[in-house]
């Protein structure tokens, strides 16, 4: 009988590749977890720290640093970061080498409430805590706020980040105890009435109108009080 040498070499390599591999493999589960780099994208990287973000992962995986990779669960610690307040996403990611990556975006904050509590509302309009590590200079909210209804502030906080004119003049957002809306500028003492966030747009038009005419005729600051409530006028109350 004769004895086929080529089928021989063919299941042997085989089963050396099948081998390989799967001591490959096995090395690879194996790998132990090296410490881990913390990247901040997007332009606030000021409000957490990266002892911060690594704290989190060691809480919620009792040390990340020389765990083998077969235990790590990259979903567990994506959650762990986002629960965090004061970051909007995170992805956490594991090289071959065994060098576990994580990418943090944190919120932005684009007013400040400074009531009988202090916090931030960040760009989507949810609560953001105040940092130990950096504080943002942006207007602040007053008067009657609750953390769990902050769409009216919100609403105005958003319009003056996106607009030039009112954010170099407006310093502080003041509602009421009826969800009546008034700004404070910053060079005048006048107040601005806006009412409430209906027809938003065209009420900061005919501020602008009035700023401009009022600015060229000099009488800025003859005025106590800017009434937009209306939507096609502007009332003033002088001195």
């Amino acid at each position: 009988m004769r004895v086929n040498w080529n089928y021989i070499k063919l299941i042997v390599l085989l089963g050396l590749v099948v081998f390989l591999f799967a001591f490959a493999s096995d090395r690879n589960a194996r790998r132990e977890i090296s410490k881990p780099m913390v990247k901040f994208i997007g332009e606030n990287n000021l409000f957490i720290t990266y002892e911060t973000v690594s704290k989190l992962l060691i809480q919620n995986y009792g040390g990340v640093k020389n765990v083998p990779k077969e235990t790590l669960d990259l979903n567990v610690l994506e959650s762990a970061l986002k629960s965090n307040s004061m970051i909007k996403n995170a992805e956490v990611y594991l090289a071959v080498n065994g060098t576990l990556s994580a990418e943090i975006e944190q919120k932005t904050p684009i007013a400040r409430v400074s009531t009988n509590a202090s916090y931030y509302i960040d760009d989507e309009g949810f609560y953001m805590p105040l940092s130990t590590n950096y504080t943002a200079r942006v207007p602040l909210v007053t008067g009657y706020v609750e953390k769990n209804n902050l769409k009216n502030a919100y609403i105005v906080a958003h319009k003056i980040r996106e607009d030039e004119f009112l954010k170099k003049h407006v310093i502080e957002i003041h509602q009421d105890i009826n969800k009546k809306l008034y700004l404070k500028l910053r060079q005048y003492n006048f107040e601005v009435q806006l009412g409430t966030v209906n027809f938003l747009d065209k009420k900061i038009n005919n501020l602008k109108a009035f700023y401009q005419k009022s600015l060229k005729e000099n009488t800025l600051n003859s005025y106590r009080k800017v009434n937009l409530q209306f939507e096609n006028q502007v009332i003033c109350t002088k001195t």
